[in-house]
């Protein structure tokens, strides 16, 4: 067990696009970094590489993190390297289209279980951990603005980060005053033609700053709630003001 005065951040979902930028933010930013990936392996193995340069003892581990199994054997590999937690982001997620007539079980298993049961049981394991020191630990969930908006195709995606939100307000307020709990939830930030239901400039007619979101916009909200010591449960969306409309 490491027992460095060096701040350490747990961080599900760091092989994406997204998740990698911010994982290598929050290195710059003085932490080591302990990250789960999924599948993506390699994509996972680039961005440690690209860590290790800022913060040499950061790691990473393979996490299913729909299989509460998977997410107590990664916090039990934590635990052996690290003995303090100051941040953890639960950003894991997968998306895609489920047309409501047509949603099979597996489907709502499979997103359901990824986004918000598996957010759920790594928020619980990490605050074991946090509850038990004795400086402000901060936890960051990544939703999604879609949570406040009614997309007919995508139920099961939706319905799960409507109760990651749900669940950031009552972590905030449970833990309270030690650790911090809040959200950021995103607009677009990238676009998948094969996963969106609109084409990029469609998208953009639908926000009000006539831009799509920037990976950078998500790293700067995160360093904003890293520097704050008097806001918790709450959802920032970043999200050009999509949600005005």
């Amino acid at each position: 067990m490491k027992s460095s005065g060096k701040k350490v951040c747990f961080m599900t979902g760091a092989s994406g696009v997204l998740g990698s930028e911010i994982a290598l933010s929050v290195a710059g930013q003085g932490y080591t970094v302990f990250f789960t990936y999924h599948s993506s392996e390699e994509k996972a193995a680039e961005t440690l590489e690209k860590i290790r340069w800022i913060s040499p003892e950061s790691q990473m581990v393979r996490c299913d993190v729909s299989k509460v199994s998977d997410i107590g054997s990664a916090f039990a590999a934590f635990r052996k390297q690290f003995n303090r937690l100051d941040l953890l982001i639960a950003s894991a997620s997968n998306f895609y289209s489920t047309p409501l007539p047509e949603v099979t079980e597996k489907e709502w298993d499979d997103l359901v279980d990824t986004n918000l049961k598996g957010t759920f049981f790594t928020l619980q394991e990490a605050v074991k951990i946090m509850q038990k020191q004795s400086f402000i630990s901060r936890i960051i969930t990544m939703t999604d603005i879609s949570a406040n908006l009614i997309w007919r195709n995508f139920a099961p995606y939706t319905v799960a980060k409507s109760g990651i939100q749900h669940l950031t307000k009552i972590f905030a307020k449970t833990f309270a005053p030690g650790i911090l709990v809040n959200s950021i939830a995103p607009g677009t930030v990238t676009i998948n033609p094969a996963k969106e239901m609109d084409s990029e400039e469609q998208m953009i007619k639908k926000i009000p700053l006539q831009r799509l979101g920037d990976p950078l916009d998500i790293i700067k909200t995160i360093t904003f709630l890293l520097e704050s010591d008097y806001i918790t449960g709450q959802i920032i969306a970043v999200d050009g003001g999509r949600l005005l409309q």
